[in-house]
């Protein structure tokens, strides 16, 4: 079973424990090749093989034309297993495309991180990172202390998504605009 429940055919739900709960949750949503199928936090509660077994799962269902609309938390999840992605923050979509593309080119440059001989780091931006390693290398007589080329990831993005909106909400309060949906307003 794609699930990984074989051993608990026998058992009763009740004494299932929690994240086995959620597996058969998830076995019952898929049991008829459905085409599509929501799936709400599908891996809250699964173990890290589990999740790894779920995945490719979603990736068999995907490959035999099931659309498959996932929401959650967890954005490495979505980086594996989506085409596309939506971020929403206060009620708001922010962004929504390929997973590739989201939050545009800017968000996607790397990230050069290292430290001079006297250990301050640094950390420069840059769509050429081979060309500034080259050239560190180079002015350093050979690779930079603690020297990293990072690429951010869906989670990086998300991030700086929702950091940006919520200046922006930030910026809106406090030049005296109305932000937020009613519920948030008559809560205030």
């Amino acid at each position: 079973m794609a699930v990984g429940l074989e051993e608990k055919a026998k058992t009763r739900i009740r004494n299932l424990s929690g994240g086995q709960r959620r597996r058969l949750d998830v076995a019952l949503g898929v049991i008829g090749r459905p085409e599509l199928l929501f799936l709400d936090e599908p891996t809250t509660g699964f173990d890290p093989e589990a999740r790894r077994q779920f995945w490719d799962l979603v990736r068999a269902l995907k490959r035999e034309g099931t659309t498959i609309l996932l929401t959650t938390h967890y954005l490495d999840e979505a980086a594996q297993l989506s085409d596309r992605a939506a971020v929403i923050a206060h009620g708001a979509l922010l962004d929504i495309g390929a997973v590739d593309e989201i939050g545009g080119s800017v968000a996607r440059v790397p990230i050069v991180r290292w430290r001079d001989r006297a250990g301050a780091l640094h950390e420069e931006r840059t769509d050429a990172p081979g060309a500034l390693v080259a050239r560190l290398t180079a002015e350093a007589g050979g690779e930079p202390r603690d020297l990293e080329v990072i690429r951010p990831s869906l989670e990086d993005i998300y991030l700086g998504l929702v950091r940006e909106a919520d200046e922006r909400a930030s910026a809106a309060a406090g030049a005296g605009v109305a932000t937020g949906t009613g519920a948030e307003e008559a809560a205030a």
